[in-house]
């Protein structure tokens, strides 16, 4: 199948992990969906060849990457390369939700076509605004 898609409900209840990558058939990278109770403390950790983003789609995260602590709310996000360690903490009253993204072997570059000819000069100006 070309897509899938999906909501964050339809993967799972409670807290723990939502797998993502499994449920929508994604093959190129690794995508989770973390959900940590109030008060959690989540654990330290590093990858050997993954890198990391971590999207906060909602409630309060601290992160404690190298010698940094950072604590992002809804739209936060850090990047973390794999042989750093990282940790991340529910520091808020609710619920935390976040998206983790994995991958490897770098960017792919821009490599996407319009399908309709119509759309390149209206998909150029996009950015401009």
């Amino acid at each position: 199948m070309g897509y899938a898609f999906g909501s964050i409900d339809e993967l799972g209840e409670g807290f723990g992990f939502r797998k993502v990558r499994r449920a929508l058939g994604i093959t190129a990278f690794g995508a989770n969906v973390i959900v940590y109770p109030p008060g959690y403390d989540g654990f330290s950790h590093y990858h050997d060849t993954q890198d990391e983003l971590y999207f906060v789609h909602s409630g309060t995260a601290r992160f404690e990457v190298g010698d940094e602590v950072r604590e992002l709310g809804p739209g936060g996000m850090v990047h973390v390369e794999s042989k750093t360690p990282r940790k991340m903490t529910n520091v808020g009253d609710e619920p935390l939700v976040v998206l983790a993204i994995g991958g490897k072997d770098g960017y792919v570059e821009r490599d996407g076509h319009m399908v309709d000819p119509a759309d390149v000069e209206r998909r150029a100006a996009f950015g401009k605004v």
